[in-house]
C-alpha cells in the first residue's frame, strides 16, 4: 500500500475537530478579555465541549496511528512527527507560561499525544495493540481514574499519570489516563476499518469537489481537507492569530486591553 495515501474523510473529520476548537478558543479569549461573561472552567455548556473536541482529536489520532501502522510508517518516519508535537508542547509550555503565568500549561494535549503517541507505536511494534481487545482495554483506561486515585499522583511530577485526588491549577490537562483509552478506541475502530470497508474512509465520486482551480479550494469540503492535513501548524497558529486581532480591534476601539 502506498505511503503517501490519504483518507479524505479522516482529514475531514479532523479538520472539522479543528474549527470547533478554534470556535471554543475564541469564545475564551472572548472572555479572557472580558468582552463575554463566561466561566469555562466549571460551566458544563463549556466543559462538555472541551471533552468531546478532545476526545474527537483523541480518536482522529489513533486513526491515524491505525493508519501509518497500515501503511508500514518507519521508525524514522514516525520520530520525525514525533519530534514535531513534542517540540510544539514545548513551545506551548513557553507561551501559556508568558500568558498564564500562574497556571501555564505543562501537560496539555500535545503533551499527552506525545506521551501516548510513543505508548501506541511501541505497542504497535511488538503486535500488542490489535485486535477487539482494544476495546475492553481502552474501556478500562477511561475508568481506571475513577476507581484508583492516590496522593502520589497530585504532584506536577507525577500527575501527568492521571490518577489524581484533585485537578491541578493548569489551563490544559490531558493525562494519559483516561485519554489513552479514548485514543485506543481511535485506533480499534479504524483498524477495523481498513480490515473490512476501508472505502469508508475515501471519497465516492459525488463527494469530490470540483477540481478547477480556486473554486475547488474554497469548497467546504476541500477547506477541511486541508485543516485536516495541516493539523498541527494550524493548532499552533490560531490562538496568536485569534488573540493578536482581539488586541488589535480592542486597542483601535478604545477598550483597555487586560
Amino acid at each position: 500500500m502506498s505511503t503517501n495515501l490519504r483518507y479524505a474523510r479522516l482529514d475531514r473529520l479532523r479538520g472539522l475537530a479543528l474549527v470547533w476548537m478554534a470556535i471554543f478558543h475564541f469564545c475564551f479569549d472572548l472572555s479572557h478579555f472580558n468582552l463575554i461573561q463566561a466561566n469555562f472552567y466549571v460551566d458544563s455548556f463549556w466543559t462538555t465541549q472541551r471533552t468531546c473536541i478532545l476526545s474527537l482529536f483523541l480518536i482522529c489520532a489513533g486513526a491515524g496511528q491505525a493508519v501509518a501502522t497500515t501503511q508500514g510508517q518507519t521508525w524514522s518516519r514516525f520520530w520525525r512527527r514525533w519530534a514535531q508535537v513534542a517540540g510544539c508542547a514545548l513551545l506551548v509550555s513557553v507561551g501559556s507560561r508568558l500568558m498564564f503565568p500562574e497556571s501555564y500549561i505543562y501537560f496539555g494535549v500535545l503533551h499527552g499525544m506525545a506521551v501516548m503517541l510513543l505508548l501506541v507505536r511501541v505497542g504497535a511494534h511488538f503486535r500488542l495493540l490489535k485486535g477487539g481487545g482494544l476495546w475492553p482495554v481502552g474501556l478500562l483506561l477511561v475508568l481506571l481514574p475513577q476507581w484508583i486515585q492516590n496522593p502520589f499522583f497530585d504532584s506536577r511530577a507525577t500527575n501527568w499519570v492521571g490518577l489524581i485526588t484533585h485537578k491541578p491549577i493548569t489551563e490544559d490537562y490531558v493525562p494519559i489516563l483516561p485519554w489513552m483509552g479514548v485514543m485506543l478506541w481511535g485506533l480499534a475502530a479504524t483498524q477495523w476499518i481498513l480490515a473490512r470497508h476501508p472505502e469508508w474512509l475515501t471519497d465516492r465520486p459525488s463527494e469530490n469537489p470540483s477540481p478547477h482551480g480556486k473554486v475547488a479550494l474554497l469548497h467546504p469540503a476541500a477547506l477541511l481537507s486541508l485543516l485536516g492535513r495541516w493539523s498541527l501548524t494550524f493548532y499552533m497558529v490560531h490562538q496568536p492569530i485569534l488573540i493578536g486581532c482581539l488586541m488589535a480591534w480592542m486597542t483601535l476601539t478604545g477598550r483597555p486591553v487586560p
